[in-house]
């Protein structure tokens, strides 16, 4: 019998792939745990077991429980201001362009983790003062991506001229908001839907009027248009074949 042929090293997932792609699966259980039982009320040992391993396997990639929270404190707000400022930072989009695309993002990002970002909101007196300290940074960050855009988009005279800090708290505070009341099988809007007309509002609601009588004539304004009705459309059709 000859050898068997060795999968190519390329083929097979690197050890920090594997790392990452378990520790992702930790942070679900964890997640979802916190939320049934309060922070307070799961033990790593209660993690481990609801994965079906043995706590000193956990260890390997979280030391404690409080290291879980860090870890979820650190993907809730350090990476989303990370992404807003990249936005923030295009070149060759006006404010109002840039503020639509960070809106859309954060409605997205939000739907997409929703059970992380409600648990933290929830667990945010159990974080350690260094947690607590990296939480409100990561959310200072993120806000004031969003009012950087907003007081360029004043000076150019795109939008009125507001408080540019209590603006950029309405538009984040919008777009948060989904975590409460977004129920994908019980919406008639798909989430890209929301996200357009959120957006919409945000900037919508910050221009002037003199823009938005001829944004509404703006190629832009009827694509996204086109795009809801096709959204509108597709949801009537499946409703149907549902039925």
């Amino acid at each position: 019998m000859g050898k068997a042929r060795a999968e190519p090293a390329e083929d097979l997932p690197s050890n920090s792939t594997r790392r990452q792609l378990m520790e992702n699966e930790v942070l679900e259980h964890a997640t979802r745990l916190f939320a049934e039982r309060g922070f307070s009320g799961t033990s790593l040992q209660d993690v481990a077991e609801s994965m079906g391993l043995k706590r000193p396997a956990l260890y390997y990639y979280f030391k404690s429980k409080e290291a879980l929270l860090d870890r979820l404190v650190f993907e809730a707000t350090v990476a989303p201001a990370k992404e807003l400022r990249a936005i923030g930072a295009k070149k060759g989009l006006d404010p109002a362009t840039r503020l639509h695309a960070m809106a859309k993002w954060i409605v997205r990002y939000i739907e997409a983790n929703t059970d992380r970002f409600l648990l933290l909101v929830r667990s945010e007196s159990d974080l350690s003062p260094a947690s607590a300290k990296k939480f409100n940074e990561g959310r200072r960050a993120t806000l004031a991506a969003v009012q950087s855009v907003i007081e360029e988009g004043i000076k150019a005279g795109q939008f009125r001229p507001v408080d540019p800090r209590v603006a950029a708290l309405g538009v984040w505070g919008m777009c948060n908001w989904i975590a409460f009341w977004y129920k994908p099988d019980r919406s008639s809007s798909s989430i890209d839907g929301i996200a357009s007309q959120l957006a919409d509002m945000a900037v919508g609601g910050l221009q002037r009027a003199e823009r938005r009588e001829s944004d509404i004539l703006s190629p832009r304004h009827a694509l996204a248009t086109i795009r809801d009705n096709l959204d509108r459309l597709e949801q009537a059709i499946d409703r149907d074949q549902a039925r």
